[in-house]
């Protein structure tokens, strides 16, 4: 999706109104229209990428110093910090966001199904050296 199509884009441009919280020179936050809970929030760096791979690092360097604002602004204490890339991962808009999820009881906020295994430390041992070569 070109960043001329992209919904974000046209939330930063003014062209979509929005809820907005904060804005920076490379962040734009607002609140989720869509909210899990009270202060469900978005942090989006103002550069166009549909996964957080395509972002130039120094227009990322504000997005956790964001998220901390929404953080401390909504008085949450308990919260999940999400963010998917790529279809199958649950990601609906192609440009890179932050959800700031306040989860103030059981029902309220994200709910998470974490299907997790038991490693096999060889495997597991093979794949962080086959990673760690590759940074």
């Amino acid at each position: 999706m070109s960043s001329a199509a992209c919904i974000f884009c046209k939330i930063i441009k003014g062209e979509i109104p929005s809820m907005k919280l904060f804005e920076n020179d490379t962040v734009f936050a607002f609140l989720d229209i869509g909210p899990l809970s009270k202060g469900h929030s978005l942090v989006i760096p103002k550069y166009h990428g549909a996964k957080l791979a395509d972002i130039p690092d120094d227009q990322l360097t504000d997005i956790l110093p964001t998220l901390k604002k929404l953080i401390t602004a909504t008085g949450a204490t308990d919260y999940n910090i999400l963010q998917n890339n790529g279809t199958i991962a649950h990601q609906q808009v192609h440009h890179v966001h932050f959800h700031m999820i306040p989860k103030p009881n059981e029902t309220e906020g994200l709910g998470i199904n974490w299907p997790a295994t038991e490693g096999d430390m060889g495997k597991l041992q093979a794949l962080c050296d086959d990673i760690k070569s590759r940074i």
